[in-house]
């Protein structure tokens, strides 16, 4: 297996290759085409996410602002990004998206650890387990309030919440609205995103 030190470009090929969390934290030439974890000290090179990931994930970044916006009263919303790195204690996972909430402040995206962290599941069987056992495991660790596996193939959604020792887990179906105490006032109807990755599935595969 290669070490990072025999690579000065990391991209597709770095695949497999060792790697400690320092190098991987430290600034290099990345190819940003691709999208990167360090899972027990391998690096994981992934393709971008499909149209059919991409397309809800932005539909739900709008709402997330939108709710913001329209609700300044109750919102203790503070901030998202999507394709964010999430730090644990041995690994460097990728998120879908994050969001910060009840902060009251600006969070400092490299330092703040998220409040909520979302995954949309992607249809490799590794990414599955990836998702639902790993990553899961990993977030409570660490201090996450909650956990969203947003499953376009189950057309479902997975919510996993943390608060002190107690740990549950609820499943919504497509046509749920989910709502949480961490955004008073939000509503996610889960049938808008399941439609917007089926539209762009359909988009996709007439081009084929």
């Amino acid at each position: 297996m290669s070490t990072v030190q025999e690579h000065l470009a990391i991209g597709p090929a770095s695949h497999g290759m060792r790697m400690t969390l320092e190098q991987f934290d430290a600034p290099g030439d990345w190819d940003e085409l691709y999208v990167y974890e360090l899972v027990n000290g391998v690096l994981i090179v992934n393709p971008p996410p499909s149209e059919a990931e991409r397309g809800p994930n932005e539909l739900l970044g709008r709402m997330l602002w939108t709710y913001h916006e329209r609700h300044p009263e109750r919102s203790t919303f503070n901030y998202t990004l999507s394709e964010h790195t999430v730090n644990t204690p041995n690994n460097r996972r990728r998120a879908d998206r994050v969001v910060w909430t009840g902060l009251d402040r600006m969070p400092n995206v490299r330092r703040d650890l998220p409040t909520i962290v979302i995954e949309f599941v992607s249809p490799d069987r590794r990414d599955h387990e990836r998702d639902y056992v790993e990553k899961r495991s990993e977030y409570g660790s660490i201090g996450i309030r909650e956990y969203w596996i947003i499953d376009r193939f189950r057309r479902q959604m997975t919510v996993v919440r943390w608060d002190e020792d107690d740990c549950q887990e609820m499943t919504m179906s497509e046509t749920d609205v989910y709502t949480t105490p961490l955004l008073p006032g939000f509503e996610l109807p889960l049938a808008s995103l399941l439609a917007e990755a089926d539209m762009l599935m359909r988009d996709t595969s007439n081009e084929e």
